[in-house]
This record gives structure tokens, C-alpha cells and sequence, in this order.
């Protein structure tokens, strides 16, 4: 993976994030295929991933399929299946994956690796995935703020640690070819934590108000119920010896609204098209978590309810 030359990549799980960073891999040359449900796989194949972004629309011409199987000759796999799939689509892909294929965990939620290697002895990588994206119609993605990754290996590796560290920023540099910022994390559970709490803070309260990220954060009440979210998070992190960044964590995660001020959670999308959420694995890990360490998480326990009722109404 030196020097021009393109590493064969597949993105299991064409959704939005799969299909955004699949889209900008393959817009700037590289191999890529893209595997996910028939309707998608069908526009793709026959008119390419129409890709709306902020700064070009293109018809982009990238192979397409529904099998796990054309993951065969990737030799790296974007492993963006919602939550709820992560055991499921692991124990399918390990019998088509070739020898030294990286596997990158593009996925909400802070314990997937895990879940990944428990499931079917792969070894992933984590990546904390910013970006807001939706598909509009099958085959066509719109990109509407960031677009950016950080990248990471969990502790725990031994000798291998140092080969992993040296294809992490081989694929990083992949990465950026394709003008999508990537860096590489020493500490991505940090990082991870992090983007749970934007998640368990944005997400629930985006979907429950009906309300783009930038309106979130200018209501008063949904902003003082956002902080209470991350203070019990903060909590959550800090029980379980997770060294988060040296940052002001509310100022931070409150700044989200205007880096993605036209974003809606990925958790609004799922509600408005009948789906069930990855809540489960946001708020509802938070507070089971917290059960766990003994910190109290009312408000995200809550919010975590009131998402539940609702994916029962649709």
C-alpha cells in the first residue's frame, strides 16, 4: 500500500457513512466496492453513487454488490454495519477475508472492537467517524458538514503493535489522498468516548425534537438537557479510566452545532424511515455502564426511554 498504488477496498454496510467515504475513496481512484441492500446495490450498479457533497455533485462509477463474499480481494474493509449487525455481519465476513486485510470499524458507539473480535477473531482497528451524511434515495448520498476520521488501535496488540501503528498510517495517508482529513490517535479510546458523548448528547435529543444540530443547541431547555447528558457521560468515562483529551468537553461538544449545524442524528434518520436506532449502544450503553461503575444517569436513561417508546410507534 506504498508509493500510487491503490489497495483493493470494500465498505460493508452502504449506508450514508459507508457510502461517503466509499464515494471519496473511489472519486479519487481507488478500487472500491460497495456492498449493502438490493434497492441501493441496483442504482449503484446501473447509474453509479450519485454523490451530493458541499463542495461538487458527481455521478461517481464504483462496482457494487450484495454478497459479503466481494469482500474477497479488499485489503481493506470499512466495517460501517449499524450497531445492531456488528456480530451478525463480522461472523460473515471472517470466511471472506483475505490475509492481511485491515478491517476499520466505522461505527457509533465505543465497544464494537470487542464485539468484532468476540464474535469472529478479527482483529479490527477503531476509527471515530465525523461527518453528516444521509442517503436520499437509493444510490444517491448528500453530504452536509465535516467528513473526517481518527484513526487507532486498541491497547492489547504485543509485538504485532508496531506493524499495526505502520498500516494505520498507510491507510491514513490513503485517507487523505482522497481529501478526506485523517489522523492517527494514540489514544483512540479517548477519542471514542468522545465522539460517544457528542452521539448520547445530539442524537437522541435531534430525534425526539425533530431538530437540525444548529436548533439543538439554540433552544435553552434542550441545551440545558444536553449538558446534563454530558456531565452523567463525563461521569460514565471517568469511572471507567478513560483518559479523555485535555479539552473543555461541553465547550467542545456544544461547537459541534456549528461545524455541523445542518446535521440531523443518525438516530432522527432511523425514526423517519421506521427503522430501529443504534440508542441502544449510545445512551442505553451509557447507562448500563454507569449501573456498572455505580454513577447515577438519569437524564440519559430517560432519553434513552423515550426513544424506545417511539421506535415501538414506528
Amino acid at each position: 500500500m506504498e508509493g500510487n498504488f491503490w489497495p483493493r477496498i470494500a465498505v460493508l454496510g452502504a449506508g450514508a457513512v459507508g457510502c461517503y467515504f466509499g464515494g471519496m475513496l473511489a472519486r479519487a481512484g481507488a478500487p472500491v466496492t460497495l456492498i449493502g441492500r438490493p434497492p441501493h446495490v441496483g442504482a449503484v450498479t446501473r447509474n453509479g453513487l450519485f454523490f451530493d457533497g458541499l463542495h461538487f455533485q458527481q455521478q461517481i462509477p464504483v462496482s457494487a454488490s450484495t454478497q459479503v463474499s466481494a469482500v474477497r480481494d479488499a485489503e481493506i474493509v470499512l466495517f460501517c454495519v449499524k450497531t445492531l449487525d456488528t456480530e451478525e455481519a463480522a461472523k460473515s465476513l471472517a470466511p471472506h477475508l483475505a490475509p492481511g486485510a485491515a478491517v476499520i470499524s466505522l461505527q457509533n458507539g465505543v465497544d464494537n472492537v470487542e464485539r468484532i473480535r468476540s464474535a469472529a477473531k478479527i482483529d479490527a482497528f477503531a476509527a471515530v467517524v465525523y461527518v453528516a451524511a444521509a442517503m436520499t434515495a437509493p444510490g444517491r448520498v448528500k453530504h452536509s458538514g465535516r467528513g473526517d476520521l481518527i484513526l487507532g488501535d486498541l491497547p492489547g496488540r504485543g509485538e504485532e503493535e508496531g506493524n499495526r501503528q505502520r498500516q494505520l498510517e498507510s491507510i491514513a495517508t490513503h485517507f487523505e489522498r482522497a481529501d478526506v482529513p485523517c489522523r492517527v490517535s494514540e489514544n483512540v479510546e479517548g477519542e471514542l468516548w468522545t465522539k460517544m458523548i457528542i452521539n448520547c448528547t445530539y442524537n437522541p435529543v435531534s430525534a425526539l425534537g425533530r431538530a437540525r444540530y444548529y436548533r439543538t443547541t439554540g433552544n435553552p431547555w434542550a441545551r440545558a438537557v444536553m449538558v446534563k447528558v454530558m456531565e452523567e457521560a463525563i461521569a460514565v468515562a471517568r469511572a471507567a479510566g478513560v483518559r479523555l483529551p485535555d479539552v473543555n468537553m461541553v465547550e467542545t461538544v456544544l461547537k459541534i452545532s456549528e461545524t455541523m449545524a445542518n446535521a440531523t442524528s443518525s438516530t432522527a434518520q432511523d425514526l423517519a424511515r421506521g427503522k430501529r436506532t443504534e440508542i441502544d449502544s449510545l445512551n442505553g450503553y451509557l447507562v448500563r455502564r454507569g449501573a456498572e461503575l455505580g454513577v447515577a444517569t438519569p437524564v440519559n436513561q430517560t432519553l434513552h426511554a423515550l426513544v424506545k417508546l417511539l421506535e415501538e410507534s414506528v
